[in-house]
């Protein structure tokens, strides 16, 4: 099975948030999938938390450390499509690469975000719980 993962998904895997077991046993052995811009939004995700100290600058580090190893293919968008789907349901840029990339390829979407959600299934994508 393919899956396409938000950054609230790689993150909570990372941060051994509550969710990680859950996450885990839904994705292994799947193909995992990300937009490109997955690393960029990990990257600001990260630099957000320590200014909110809610991880010291090490504790960031150490993070995007544990990112770089969990196996992702990163995949290309189509920007305009992207900007489309922001428009049609009024959601940031970001949000929308992940639907589309979701979309494009057909595979589920598996988030943490209730409105991500929301969005994938007025578009008729798979969402994973």
């Amino acid at each position: 099975m393919n899956i396409i993962v938000d950054t609230s998904i790689v993150l909570a895997v990372a941060l051994e948030e509550p969710e990680k077991t859950a996450i885990v046993e839904h994705t292994s052995g799947a193909d995992i999938s990300a937009p490109e811009v997955l690393t960029f939004e990990i990257g600001n995700a990260l630099s957000a938390m320590c200014r909110r100290r809610q991880l010291s600058p090490e504790q960031v580090l150490a993070v995007h450390t544990v990112t770089q190893q969990i196996p992702i293919r990163l995949l290309s968008i189509d920007i305009t499509g992207a900007l489309n789907i922001a428009l049609k349901f009024n959601i940031y840029a970001y949000d929308a690469y992940f639907l589309e990339c979701a979309h494009t390829h057909g595979h589920p979407l598996m988030t943490l975000d209730r409105r991500m959600r929301e969005v994938a299934a007025e578009m008729g994508i798979e969402v994973l719980e």
